[in-house]
């Protein structure tokens, strides 16, 4: 018998159908071994040698692995192909008793009759260059874990975590968040001018005056606006330049982890961590009637921008049949790969079949996985399609001191676009010549302000991410889940990151006492150390000792050097209700609280404000359902709520339900309100919960869609649409 594991049960389905009995295929559910949970598991004292464990919930299966190993013939291993990957096959390797160099590891980046046959036609040995990188970031981010977020347990609050990856991550929240908080608006002008030529209207905006080209802010206020209404109003307005030129848009390159992780935020709303989740889906294999499960996409984690010859070949052909030759390249289309570390062999992200177009295969997908199909097919597809072609016009236009200028944009040929899809929209002048006098009809100044720089998003934060050399784009979207899963940021009404309160705390702690830990240079040059791991050019103990060593050595100092006290340095004029002792600001992993200052002798504390505030404790017009006392409007961490005023001897709890005036469409009879689910995020439902169960995640305007009479909603982007997913209205 001929054994063949894989991490995943659905890629050992997929590939098990495909190889018809010719292995037995099977799965080790991902890692088989770890670094333990209830201690640190490395030995410092000898070269940082891990300490492996197998863990319980792991045990029952490494068992049925090893009675496989003992009946199996021939044993291969076709765990992914990057250093996670590897290091699941070298821990396979050491519970089967196999020499890595003796190991039969096969590497495909895709799960297909052809990838697979070839791959273990072709097996290699592990690569033990791969393993070392792997176990180096996890030993690196194990040490910094389990000595900087006791540190911060000690001196802010229990709780509390910090990483090497995270906590730099952290700090670009941080502190795009202080540029917001920051930022001062600042007012200006702008100018738009209907001119006619032979009746036909077209506008042009205030481009130059007394020949000096405009900024943005050089019109300040409305005084300077009119001032120059009055002086172009009566002006007479000729064309003095014209010029026509034909431009091209190139297609963008196939998707990267990183690109896709954008792009799929962009246009699809989803998070980082969705993306994978989804790619991962249509990498391992879905089922297709007629053809049994199937890998629809290329590996998922890859830094290259390559396609191979023989899909770039597929491409050419189906755009030449589909779409007609002019839509085709006759050579297939390059595209650099920027990052330093992308292994060239691999390939973009890509359909495993052109010929498998999504509305072909939309069935067998859940809505989720179709939109990511659809916008990988079209990206990898498009990236060999001829360049858009556009007409474009500037027309110069005097009025005496000042110059208003005009763009016209028609597009020639869609070129690419015809694929991948796009919302340009034509933007056609009237016949003009230069020296052509026009008539004026109207002029419209409006009024701006200055935006503050945008809150990072999925997409915003991986490209800055990418940018700083933070991490990898593996490990993106593990990153970016950590800093929400461990309480320091929360999504806005735009599922942007805000920071909490305590983020700033950790983050200015950690920059004035460990900024190697949040230093972007310092963190991408041990990424770029990890990279020569993997790549053969460095041992991986020496850096870890090099990174190590002067850590500790901080770390030890900062433990004496550092008070709690001067972690919070504001004081407040209050006393304690209980001895009278002054009463002081202290921290907890969700924000700051009122402490006895003599604790541990007196342990009473208050929400800062104090529990009496008149503002922060109301009554409402509601009275307990379970007592019959009044509830009152308190605050919590996830906003208002009402509480039972006869706490803590009766512990009732409601949600303070925002109503939007608009009627359930569902039961006809309760309101669509604002809830809150556990984790604190806004949702919208009736009121008659839980008799009637309607909900939804955006708020409806009250409007219907004109299409199918579903309530119209306004999504994260400001933008109105229809709740119903199948509806396009």
């Amino acid at each position: 018998m001929k054994l063949l594991i894989v991490e995943s049960p659905t890629k050992a389905k997929t590939i098990s159908g495909i190889l018809k009995g010719k292995y037995k295929v099977v799965s080790s559910f991902g890692h088989i071994r770890d670094l333990p949970k209830s201690e640190m598991g490395i030995d410092i004292e000898h070269n940082f040698e891990p300490h492996y464990i197998i863990p319980r919930e792991k045990t029952k299966k490494v068992n049925e692995l090893v009675k496989e190993g003992e009946e199996a013939d021939e044993i291969y291993f076709g765990t992914d192909e990057d250093r996670e990957g590897e290091a699941i096959s070298w821990h396979l390797c050491h519970i089967l008793k196999i020499k890595p160099e003796d190991a039969k590891r096969i590497a495909f980046h895709e799960i297909t009759d052809e990838a697979l046959n070839e791959a273990i036609e072709n097996p290699r040995h592990l690569d033990m260059d791969l393993v070392d990188a792997q176990q180096a970031r996890r030993i690196l981010d194990r040490l910094v874990g389990y000595e900087l977020s006791p540190f911060l347990w000690k001196k802010v609050a229990k709780g509390l975590s910090a990483g090497r990856v995270q906590s730099a991550t952290l700090r670009l929240v941080v502190e795009r968040e202080r540029e917001v908080q920051d930022f001062k608006p600042e007012e200006y002008w702008s100018l738009e001018a209907a001119l006619l030529k032979d009746k036909k209207e077209f506008t042009a905006k205030l481009y130059k005056a007394d020949g000096k080209i405009l900024d943005k802010l050089d019109i300040k206020n409305e005084k300077q606006i009119k001032k120059i209404i009055d002086e172009v109003k009566d002006a007479s307005y000729i064309i003095e330049e014209l010029k026509e030129k034909e431009a091209k848009r190139l297609p963008q390159a196939p998707f990267t982890t990183s690109s896709l992780q954008q792009e799929a935020n962009k246009r699809l709303g989803f998070s980082a961590k969705q993306t994978m989740k989804l790619a991962q889906e249509l990498y391992e294999g879905i089922g297709l009637a007629g053809s049994g499960h199937i890998g629809l996409i290329s590996y998922m984690r890859t830094d290259s921008c390559n396609l191979s010859d023989k899909f770039t070949g597929e491409v050419k052909n189906w755009i030449s049949k589909a779409l007609g030759s002019e839509y085709a390249e006759s050579a297939p289309r390059r595209f650099k790969t920027k990052t330093r570390s992308a292994q060239e062999a691999h390939e973009a992200i890509r359909p495993t079949s052109v010929a498998r177009m999504p509305e072909d295969i939309k069935d067998f997908l859940n809505r989720n996985q179709w939109r990511l199909y659809d916008l990988i097919w079209k990206r990898a597809v498009a990236s060999q399609a001829k360049p858009a072609r556009f007409s474009q016009t500037t027309v110069d236009i005097s009025a005496g001191d000042y110059c208003f200028r005009a763009n016209g944009n028609i597009m020639l040929f869609d070129g690419f676009m015809k694929i991948y899809g796009h919302d340009n929209k034509d933007v056609i002048l009237p016949k003009l010549s230069e020296k052509d006098k026009l008539k004026l009809k109207a002029l419209e100044s409006k009024q701006h302000s200055t935006e503050p720089p945008a809150r990072y998003s999925d997409a915003t934060l991986v490209k800055a991410l990418e940018e700083h050399g933070i991490g990898r784009p593996s490990t993106y979207a593990p990153i970016i889940s950590t800093i929400a899963e461990r309480g320091y940021v929360v999504r806005d009404e735009n599922k942007k990151f805000q920071p909490k309160e305590i983020a700033f705390l950790v983050n200015d702690l950690l920059v004035e006492n460990f900024p190697e830990v949040v230093d972007y240079e310092f963190t991408a040059h041990l990424e770029d150390d990890l990279d020569d791991i993997a790549e053969g050019k460095k041992e991986w103990e020496p850096v870890i000792r090099e990174f190590y060593e002067p850590f500790k050595k901080n770390l030890m100092e900062k433990y004496k050097e550092v008070k709690k006290s001067d972690v919070l340095k504001e004081e407040t004029t209050e006393v304690c209700e209980v001895c009278g002792a002054p009463m002081i600001v202290r921290m907890s992993r969700y924000g700051k609280f009122l402490a006895c200052s003599a604790f541990p002798e007196c342990k009473f504390t208050k929400p800062l404000g104090g529990k009496k505030d008149e503002e922060e404790v109301k009554e409402s017009d509601e009275f307990c359902d379970k007592c019959g006392a009044k509830m009152l409007i308190k605050e919590g961490k996830y906003g208002k709520f009402l509480g039972c005023s006869n706490y803590p001897k009766c512990k009732n709890m409601k949600p303070i339900n925002d109503d939007t005036g608009v009627s359930c469409p569902s039961c006809k009879t309760g309101h669509v309100v604002a809830r809150r689910t556990k984790r604190g995020r806004v949702f919208f439902g009736c009121s008659n919960y839980p008799k009637c169960n309607f909900a939804l995640w955006s708020k409806p305007t009250g409007k219907k869609c004109p299409d199918c009479d579903s309530l119209m909603v306004v999504d994260g982007r400001g933008k109105e649409k229809c709740s119903n997913k199948e509806c396009k209205g």
